[in-house]
C-alpha cells in the first residue's frame, strides 16, 4: 500500500464528513471502507486514530467508529460558544498577526472569493474553514486554537446550506461575507482588536439564522452580545 492512497484516503474522509456525505452520527464500517478505498485494516485504523484526534469522529471501545454527532446538545453548545471563540481570536489575531500570515489570510480570501463567484458550496466552505482558521493561528493561542479547530467542524458541515442560496437575498447575504472577510483582514492587518471583534460579531450573526433553522425548529439561547474583553 503507498503512502499516497493512505493519504488520499484520509483527505476524502475529511471532505466526505465536512459536506454531510458521511452523515452525523453514523457507524463507520471498517471493513466496508477498506474494500472502497482498497486499504488494509491497519492503516484504515491509523486513518481513523487521525480523524478521531482531528475530532471529525469518535472511537469507543468495544463500539467502533462513528462520526461526532451534531444532536441538540451538541448544537446548542456550538451556538453559545461559537461567538466567544471567534471574538477572543480576532482579538489576538490583532494583536499578534505577522505581515507572512496576513499575506497568507489574503491569499486564502481570494480562493474563497473565487469559489462563491463559482457558486460552488463544497469548496467556499472549505475556503471559509480555511480563512477562519488562519486567524486562529495569528492569534498565537495554542489553547483557543485547538477549540477552534474543532468547532470549525461543525461550522463547516452546517455552511453547505449557507453557500447554496435558494434567492436571492440568501445570494446577497453570501457576498455580504465576502465582504466581511475584506474588512476582517484590513482590521487586522491594522491592530485594530476593536473593529476586529465588532466585524467578527457581524460576520457571525449574518449567517447565525440561516444555520439554526437548518439545524432544528427549537429556540436556541437568546440573542448572543459581543463578549466584554480583559486585557491579555
Amino acid at each position: 500500500m503507498s503512502r499516497d492512497r493512505k493519504s488520499e484516503c484520509l483527505e476524502d474522509m475529511r471532505r466526505r464528513i465536512l459536506t454531510r456525505n458521511i452523515v452525523p452520527g453514523a457507524d463507520l464500517d471498517e471493513a466496508a471502507l477498506c474494500a472502497e478505498y482498497s486499504l488494509s485494516r491497519t492503516p484504515m485504523r491509523e486513518i481513523f486514530q487521525r480523524l478521531n484526534g482531528e475530532g471529525l469522529i469518535q472511537i469507543e471501545q468495544n463500539r467502533g467508529a462513528k462520526v461526532s454527532s451534531m444532536d441538540l446538545a451538541t448544537m446548542r453548545v456550538f451556538f453559545q460558544t461559537a461567538p466567544m471563540i471567534y471574538c477572543n481570536i480576532a482579538r489576538l489575531a490583532a494583536e499578534n498577526r505577522t505581515t507572512a500570515q496576513l499575506a497568507d489570510l489574503r491569499a486564502i480570501q481570494q480562493e474563497f472569493r473565487a469559489a462563491t463567484d463559482a457558486g460552488d458550496a463544497e469548496v467556499a466552505s472549505f475556503r471559509n474553514h480555511r480563512f477562519h482558521e488562519q486567524i486562529g493561528l495569528m492569534a498565537h493561542n495554542p489553547y483557543l486554537i485547538v477549540a477552534l479547530r474543532r468547532m470549525l467542524i461543525d461550522h463547516t458541515r452546517l455552511s453547505q446550506i449557507f453557500y447554496r442560496p435558494s434567492g436571492d437575498d440568501e445570494a446577497a447575504r453570501v457576498q455580504a461575507s465576502v465582504a466581511q472577510h475584506d474588512q476582517m483582514i484590513e482590521a487586522i492587518e491594522s491592530h485594530d482588536a476593536e473593529a476586529a471583534i465588532s466585524l467578527t460579531m457581524d460576520h457571525w450573526n449574518l449567517t447565525r439564522d440561516r444555520l439554526e433553522r437548518y439545524v432544528m425548529p427549537d429556540p436556541l439561547p437568546t440573542e448572543t452580545h459581543a463578549p466584554e474583553f480583559q486585557g491579555a
